[in-house]
């Protein structure tokens, strides 16, 4: 299988990147190809201009205007499964929102029918959601967060745009100086990547 990661922080020395390396090589290990969509190494911009905005609102694909960041070969959205790698938060970043919103848009991820049913062009079977976060996942499930999450990553972005199976992952209790999850997470994300 041929898997697309996003990668969405900007440090190369980030807990994010130890995840990200654990989990592309379990990736290897069980066989599997990947290429990275690393957002700051690439320079991807995240904020959508007006003429992008005014596209994705009327709901008509046949708009000119689309992004310059998807003419670079990204059609693997589309049609690998997808790995999103977010940086150390309990919520979505603005760089990898931005990819969404610029990216996976009307008339390129989905389009709108004329009775407004909105109609898949993803033909990506599954996506998986890493997030490394400081505060413990048992703790972001009481809290609520967990599932504010799983709505908008998942559910919204992911579900509602016609990918077939979506799941989040959270590797937490990473708070600075605490290194005492560390090892159990990169464990998991090889893990993850071994049976993706």
């Amino acid at each position: 299988m041929h898997v697309y990661v996003i990668l969405a922080h900007p440090s190369g020395r980030s807990f994010s990147r130890s995840v990200f390396e654990a989990f592309t090589r379990g990736l290897s290990d069980a066989g599997h190809s990947f290429e990275v969509g690393d957002l700051y190494a690439m320079g991807f911009r995240s904020e959508m201009d007006e003429t992008q905005y005014l596209r994705e609102i009327s709901g008509n694909p046949d708009l000119p205007c689309l992004p310059t960041s998807r003419r670079a070969g990204e059609d693997q959205p589309l049609r690998c499964p997808c790995v999103y790698l977010p940086p150390l938060v309990e919520r979505l970043s603005a760089k990898l929102k931005g990819w969404f919103d610029r990216v996976l848009t009307c008339g390129y991820a989905y389009l709108y029918d004329t009775s407004g049913a909105r109609k898949t062009r993803m033909s990506v079977r599954k996506a998986l959601v890493i997030c490394s976060t400081g505060h413990t996942a048992e703790h972001l499930e009481a809290t609520g967060v967990v599932e504010s999450m799983r709505r908008v990553m998942i559910q919204d972005r992911l579900l509602g745009i016609g990918v077939k199976e979506a799941h989040l992952e959270i590797l937490g209790g990473m708070m600075p100086l605490d290194d005492s999850h560390r090892e159990e997470n990169l464990r998991r994300a090889y893990e993850l990547g071994r049976g993706f």
